[in-house]
């Protein structure tokens, strides 16, 4: 950097580093891996049963417990890179989740493989927020919409692409061992990561005096919200009617209490754990609830597909895997297409992505109800490359729109509560989709295809709300602008 381009910075006048897009590179690899880790346990845990001798509780909480803890910390972890440094937060979550993950692939029992597990979720809860930060100082423009395609490729192939590999791992170090290399595949990835992050990241800025004191107060209130909404979620994917209700009027009551803290702490002066500017903010909580519901939908097709070609098709966990794959494909091109184009067509284009991944995912389950044949997965590769085309076109523009008016120094804190958003969304497209697809399988005497389809059906009615939300953004900015 030149001794002109030093001064402008520290004036504060945004200057291009010319490293930016190797950091991306970076940002999005260790991104890649902690999403990765909600998808890829799925296919494994018949392996961790039969190696381990893991209870159905410990399943449970191996893929529970995770999404519980990731989306415990992300706020919190969003305003100590905004406040102490991304780069160094970013740093020590890599190192943690790459630790955590040898952790897990060593455990010698049901209760260490969950206790890893937590500790991952924490990790990845840690790095997550401090990607999209970065992404917001490095980039402005169009290269931030491009920037954002790519995270919304990498969002997209993470998280479709993670059965596959899941798959790939079990049948090269066989049914007995191979959940543990589902963890170490993390460590060559990490090591690499860490070092070159430390290289490459740009250096944290945080001026003298700049350092503040954590909203304690506040993250206790956020972090017992999340969980109280949580747990009822993850609990119903054993069943509706034995999940822990009640606790959601509690997260409403704590979620209340945190909005009341809030403004009083900013009325003392305070820099509170979230500005409440930032919800006052059209684009940002539009986008946000968008997000919410849209991951609701998708993170629910995953769960169902995969019960769907395994248990009810008979599929190896690679086969189950692969046959993802378009959907993985699509979202990936779409994505990085959608973040060029995103500054030109703005939130139509994220009503356009919605709308067809309602469409695609529709037309799947109009072919798992009614095909019986043995090329289902075939038969379903195009209405899920239409869905994945659409996933992209969804994800990484809504992203960039989200987060385009929330100033840079906030870009963490903003990312935490954007990122917690699509975990209870996630959180509760799985229960619905589960509900409904277990319920339909007792109640069907075993029709797969049945309880597949019914599945479907609850993750195409959360996208349709994702959509609802979508058109009446639409609309209210085309009021401001009249106005």
């Amino acid at each position: 950097m030149t001794s002109v381009d030093r001064s402008a910075r520290q004036a504060g006048e945004y200057v291009p580093d010319p490293r930016r897009w190797r950091a991306l590179s970076v940002c999005l690899l260790a991104g890649f891996m902690t999403l990765l880790d909600v998808s890829i346990v799925n296919v494994a845990l018949p392996s961790m049963q039969t190696g381990l001798g893991a209870t159905a509780s410990d399943l449970s909480w191996v893929v529970s417990g995770y999404a519980l803890t990731f989306g415990l910390v992300l706020v919190a972890a969003g305003r100590l890179g905004d406040d102490r440094g991304r780069k160094r937060m970013f740093l020590a979550g890599l190192a943690l989740f790459t630790a955590t993950s040898a952790l897990a692939g060593a455990a010698q029992s049901g209760t260490w493989l969950v206790v890893a597990r937590l500790l991952q979720g924490v990790a990845g809860g840690l790095l997550n927020p401090q990607v999209i930060g970065v992404i917001q100082v490095l980039f402005r423009g169009k290269e931030r919409g491009r920037a954002f395609g790519l995270f919304g490729a990498t969002v997209g192939i993470s998280t479709a692409i993670g059965p596959l590999l899941g798959g790939l791992l079990i049948q090269a170090f066989g049914t007995h061992e191979g959940w543990r290399w589902v963890f170490y595949v993390n460590l060559p990835i990490g090591l690499f990561a860490l070092y070159a992050g430390w290289r490459l990241l740009p250096r944290d800025t945080v001026a003298a005096g700049a350092r503040r004191t954590l909203d304690l107060v506040g993250t206790v209130l956020l972090g017992a919200t999340v969980v109280t909404v949580m747990l009822p979620l993850i609990d119903a994917e054993k069943g509706l009617a034995g999940a822990p209700w009640w606790l959601l009027a509690v997260g409403a009551a704590l979620l209340g209490g945190f909005v009341a803290w809030e403004r009083r702490y900013r009325r003392r002066g305070c820099q509170p754990l979230v500005n409440p500017a930032l919800l006052r903010t059209r684009s940002y909580t539009m986008g946000t609830a968008l997000g919410l519901a849209y991951f609701a939908g998708f993170t629910g097709i995953f769960f169902v597909i995969t019960l769907f070609f395994q248990r009810g098709l008979g599929y190896s966990p690679l086969e189950a895997g692969a046959a993802m794959l378009p959907f993985a494909v699509g979202s990936a091109v779409s994505a990085a297409v959608g973040g060029r184009i995103v500054s030109r067509y703005g939130r139509p284009l994220v009503v356009v992505g919605v709308a067809a991944v309602a469409v695609g995912l529709a037309a799947t389950d109009v072919v798992i109800r009614w095909f019986a044949g043995d090329g289902v997965a075939l038969a379903t590769a195009l209405p899920l490359a239409v869905a994945g085309i659409g996933s992209g076109l969804t994800i990484a523009p809504n992203q960039t729109l989200t987060l385009d008016e929330v100033p840079p120094a906030e870009g963490g804190t903003a990312a935490g509560v954007l990122q917690t958003g699509q975990r209870i969304g996630s959180a509760v497209g799985t229960a619905v989709a589960g509900a409904l697809f277990f319920g339909t399988l007792a109640s069907s005497h075993g029709d797969y295809h049945r309880a597949a389809a019914f599945g479907l059906r609850g993750s195409v009615a959360l996208v349709l709300v994702a959509l609802v939300v979508g058109i009446v953004d639409l609309v209210l900015g085309s009021r401001r602008r009249v106005t």
